[in-house]
């Protein structure tokens, strides 16, 4: 997860709370621990990203409007799902999951096939990383609409930069918002593709200013919607820190030496390991419910298939991020 975040930018809340709740762990009590380890893992993540030039504050500030209104509303819900029944909980959750992991997965792969296909998918022509895909039809249209109070971005990639009306990022942190506290995310797998493919904003730039707003997105979430009721699970939060804080710095710098193409290939590729997870769990959790009938045989065999391809696709992940840092070991220290 850590990896996931440092090279994604989103915090690895798809990640760890399928895992978590793989493990046996309620739904409501992986999203507050996973909404807490986020929170304290983003404080690096934005450190070093801050460091690095990827964070815009306007941005990630008037995203966060919206973000702490959707975050409270998502906490609520949840919460009020639990005290009602805390299996129709925990299947609430798994098929938010589904869903928009479902969505969003199929999404960013089909961008990602479509972009290698562009002849200059591998670099811009000036020999610089390419975005991986140009600026869209949505994202200019956007940008054309003069809707004061107006914010601006990309200074470094573009003359004069590019600008966006603050009413569609308080839009978007509101939605971003919302998911997080219904899913213990730090939002960043939704982040990404509003950023990028709807306001126009460049992937380095989504990267750290994602990472900042999950910072205080994640962190008012966990304290103020599940800490303060007793659901978060600190000896597990502090667990995964330790390995999620060595991760974040070596996904940060691997951001240096690939292309942006890369990066949204991998991002595809990680949320529907997290689909794949949640969709093979939910047919047990409908038959908990008494909504469909399924034998216990069944229900460990879909979850057992779900379990090893998550795993596998996410360990995947992890060894080529790994390789792709110790083999630019030297480009590395040359750019710092």
């Amino acid at each position: 997860a850590g990896l996931i975040t440092g090279c994604i930018g989103a915090g690895g809340g798809f990640i760890i709370a399928p895992a978590l709740m793989s493990a046996g762990i309620k739904g409501i009590l992986a999203v507050g621990t996973d909404l807490f380890h986020i929170f304290a893992k983003a404080i690096m993540g934005s450190v070093i990203h801050r460091k690095l030039g990827n964070v815009s504050v306007p941005l990630a500030f008037t995203f966060l409007i919206g973000a702490i209104g959707g975050a409270t509303l998502g906490g609520v819900i949840n919460r009020v799902l639990y005290e009602i029944n805390p299996v129709l909980s925990d299947a609430f959750i798994t098929t938010i999951y589904s869903i928009m992991l479902g969505g969003l997965g199929a999404y960013a792969m089909a961008d990602y096939l479509k972009a290698r296909k562009k002849p200059d998918a591998g670099g811009d022509a000036h020999g610089g990383k390419s975005e991986g895909a140009d600026l869209g039809n949505l994202p200019k249209k956007l940008q054309a609409i003069n809707a004061p109070p107006m914010i601006t971005f990309d200074q470094n990639l573009v003359p004069g930069g590019r600008r966006i009306s603050a009413w569609f990022l308080i839009a978007s942190g509101f939605l971003v918002g919302f998911a997080a506290a219904i899913m213990g995310v730090g939002g960043g797998f939704l982040t990404f593709p509003i950023f990028v493919y709807t306001l126009g904003v460049s992937s380095m730039t989504t990267v750290g200013t994602d990472i900042f707003q999950i910072v205080f997105t994640a962190g008012y979430a966990a304290i103020s919607q599940y800490a303060i009721y007793g659901f978060i699970f600190y000896t597990l939060a502090m667990g995964m820190l330790i390995g999620s804080l060595f991760g974040v710095q070596v996904g940060a710098m691997v951001t240096k030496v690939v292309e942006g193409i890369t990066i949204r290939g991998f991002y595809a590729m990680a949320v529907l390991a997290g689909f794949i997870n949640r969709i093979f769990a939910l047919p047990g959790k409908l038959s908990d419910l008494e909504v469909i009938s399924l034998s216990p045989g069944v229900v460990s065999v879909l979850d057992g298939i779900g379990i090893w391809a998550f795993f596998l696709v996410i360990g995947g992940f992890a060894v080529w991020v790994l390789y792709t840092f110790f083999s630019n070991l030297g480009r590395l220290r040359g750019a710092e």
